[in-house]
């Protein structure tokens, strides 16, 4: 089938819509103030090998707009794992966006740059995207007091990140967690997304900064947290910790810890506990 791109001009930002549906939007367009010091040329797999993306220096968004007949008015920025070195774009990004358009949530997938040891260029990403998103909140039929932000794995570290180290202009209504990476202490962490986050040289003020646990206040936003009993990559205590740490704020939070399925099912039918995991989602999202 053949496609189609048009090219628009929104303010300062350049995005195309293709037959996909969907808004490709540059971060940065002027360039970022900062470089995380890849050089080498991004490299997508086929979805056949994943989908996942490598060498990623360049930020942007992909939008998925809400079917306009169900809309709710919320939208999700979703940040896809990957230990930090690369991005699970296709079961932890497009396969999620979708099926949140059809259910009236406008996902927008948030392809950050990867840190390559530059600790602070993730967080950027994650804080400029929240900013575009309120900032078209109209335009794109969303309600500005519900735009959150989800993430997988390490992007879930990111995620929650953002939900810990936000300002005025990028504070996230929401959050939803799978299987997150929350602390980077040695002992709890996922090790290879603390080393591609701050590299061999962390020193414990880096490592309190990055741990979110530990930065939970009575202002974090409302998360769900879901995740795997026997997960073996990222142990179950990071999203445990996290919890405990929102119910020691009042920060209203659920937590749905499933039987089986590891780490990284993301938006696989394969998980078994694919359709329950769904409901819990939307159910969620409706009393948001």
């Amino acid at each position: 089938m053949k496609k189609y791109i048009l090219l628009f001009a929104l303010s300062t930002i350049c995005f195309s819509i293709s037959a996909q549906e969907y808004m490709e939007i540059q971060l940065w367009p002027n360039g970022p103030k900062e470089s995380n010091g890849i050089t080498e040329p991004e490299k997508e797999d086929t979805e056949a090998d994943g989908g996942r993306i490598h060498n990623i220096s360049v930020a942007s968004m992909k939008v998925y707009l809400a079917d306009k007949n169900k809309n709710t008015g919320t939208a999700i920025i979703i940040c896809p794992g990957g230990g930090y070195k690369i991005e699970a774009a296709l079961h932890e990004g497009k396969m999620f966006a979708e099926w949140y358009a059809t259910n009236g949530i406008t996902a927008i997938i948030l392809k950050y740059r990867l840190p390559n040891k530059h600790h602070q260029i993730p967080l950027k990403d994650a804080q400029e995207a929240m900013r575009i998103v309120r900032k078209n909140a109209s335009e794109w039929g969303i309600n500005p007091q519900k735009i959150g932000i989800s993430g997988f794995s390490a992007g879930g570290h990111l995620a929650s990140t953002l939900l810990t180290h936000f300002d005025e202009s990028s504070k996230p209504n929401f959050g939803i967690l799978f299987y997150p990476v929350i602390s980077m202490r040695p002992s709890v962490s996922h090790g290879g997304s603390r080393k591609n986050l701050m590299g061999e040289e962390y020193n414990e003020t880096l490592i309190t900064e990055y741990s979110n646990d530990e930065q939970v206040t009575k202002d974090t936003p409302s998360t769900l947290l879901l995740l795997s009993d026997d997960d073996k990559t990222v142990p179950p205590l990071n999203s445990t910790l996290f919890y405990n740490a929102l119910k020691k704020n009042n920060i209203p939070a659920s937590m749905y810890i499933f039987p089986e399925g590891k780490h990284g099912w993301g938006f696989k039918s394969s998980f078994k506990y694919h359709e329950e995991m769904k409901q819990l989602v939307l159910d969620w999202l409706k009393r948001i």
